[in-house]
């Protein structure tokens, strides 16, 4: 029985390192544009087995100069992808229970309704497991408590921070004015401005969750994992985010949105591609 186990431990172990890397990976890329080129390389790897097994040498020959080129040209291309891929490692934080501490989830819910009243323009970004440091130097540090008043005077169109972000890290505000990037995504329509576009492109490079406050309509429109759902009210607002940050669910992202929401899945009219 000792030497089956002296034999098998290291293929085991083996296999949950290979696993654990996998994985990991896998996380640090859901909702990125890293996705498309994961694919790509992994059709590219696939051609180049198949051509080797029958035996065609000149395509086998063809893969093997194209993959020396195409490392260098990923690396290339993708080069601010593959920095913020590395930043992220060693970045990532444990979320302190935001929804839990009801009185912060409240003035976040409170300030947003008012804001939307008024037609402030408004982007909070809620930090999860991702960690969102990076965003965070770029604006004002805070590390500030959450409360109604402050939220609703850092937005007023009066003052200097109100076209930047707001994030919030471990239940306090981190930073204001901050900058996120913008989606790449050509599919939206023009209506969405500048500050909608912030939010899905912060969402599509972390597993943050943002809020979004329309300072033309007033609507009230939350991002996660690049999909933007929009035309919220206060109640549905809480539903959303007590359904994204609740330990409870067993289930997060998109379809918990869309269940808080009571939108069958494929069938919504406010998710934008």
């Amino acid at each position: 029985m000792f030497q089956l186990l002296t034999v098998f431990w290291r293929p085991a172990l083996e296999i949950l390192i290979i696993w654990g890397v996998v994985y990991s990976v896998l996380r640090l890329i859901q909702g990125t544009r890293a996705v498309q080129l994961v694919t790509g390389l992994i059709l590219f790897a696939s051609l180049f087995q198949i051509s080797k097994a029958l035996g065609l040498e000149t395509i086998s020959w063809v893969f093997t100069k194209l993959f020396a080129f195409g490392m260098i040209a990923v690396l290339i291309l993708f080069q601010p992808e593959i920095r913020r891929a590395f930043a992220r490692i060693g970045q990532t934080t444990i979320w302190r229970g935001f929804l839990q501490r009801g009185g912060l989830f409240d003035e976040v819910i409170n300030s947003c309704e008012a804001l939307s009243r008024t037609r402030t323009g408004a982007l909070i970004a809620i930090e999860r497991d991702v960690g969102l440091k990076n965003y965070i130097e770029t604006g004002v540090r805070l590390d500030a408590e959450i409360s109604e008043e402050l939220i609703r005077t850092v937005f007023t169109k009066t003052t200097p921070l109100h076209d930047g972000a707001m994030i919030i890290q471990g239940g306090r505000i981190a930073s204001c004015g901050s900058l996120l990037p913008l989606t790449q995504t050509v599919q939206l329509g023009k209506a969405l401005g500048t500050r909608h576009r912030a939010a899905i492109g912060l969402t599509e490079e972390t597993d943050a969750v943002v809020i979004v406050i329309s300072e033309e309509t007033g609507n009230i429109s939350v991002s996660v994992y690049g999909k933007l759902t929009q035309n919220l009210d206060g109640e549905s607002l809480r539903r959303v985010l007590r359904s994204l940050f609740v330990p409870e669910e067993p289930k997060g992202g998109v379809y918990n949105i869309l269940k808080a929401l009571k939108i069958q899945p494929g069938k919504s009219e406010k998710m934008n591609p």
